[in-house]
């Protein structure tokens, strides 16, 4: 994909296309970046959201998984916990 089908994407998610922000979520995961997905998520998606939970577990990104979790996103929550129990705090 190039960037300017990416921003083709962008801005028809934008305008409420919710195939184009599935889309963007996809590509976003699959790079890794973290900046497309806050910003989807900050948008209101609820899969870029979840897919920055995945991504932050999968590295051990603990401050992205406290950011999301200070957010209010539960998943966030759950996984810092999960991975303060098995001794991952990474303090």
């Amino acid at each position: 994909m190039t960037d300017d089908d990416v921003v083709k994407l962008r801005a028809l998610a934008e305008s409420g296309d919710s195939d184009a922000v599935d889309q963007l979520v996809e590509l976003a995961g699959e790079r890794g970046d973290f900046e497309e997905l806050r910003r989807l998520a900050a948008a209101g998606s609820r899969d870029a959201a979840d897919e920055l939970v995945q991504l932050a577990s999968e590295r051990g990104d603990m401050d992205e998984l406290r950011r999301l979790a200070d957010a209010g996103n539960r998943d966030a929550a759950e996984v810092l916990t999960e991975l303060n129990d098995q001794g991952h705090c990474g303090d």
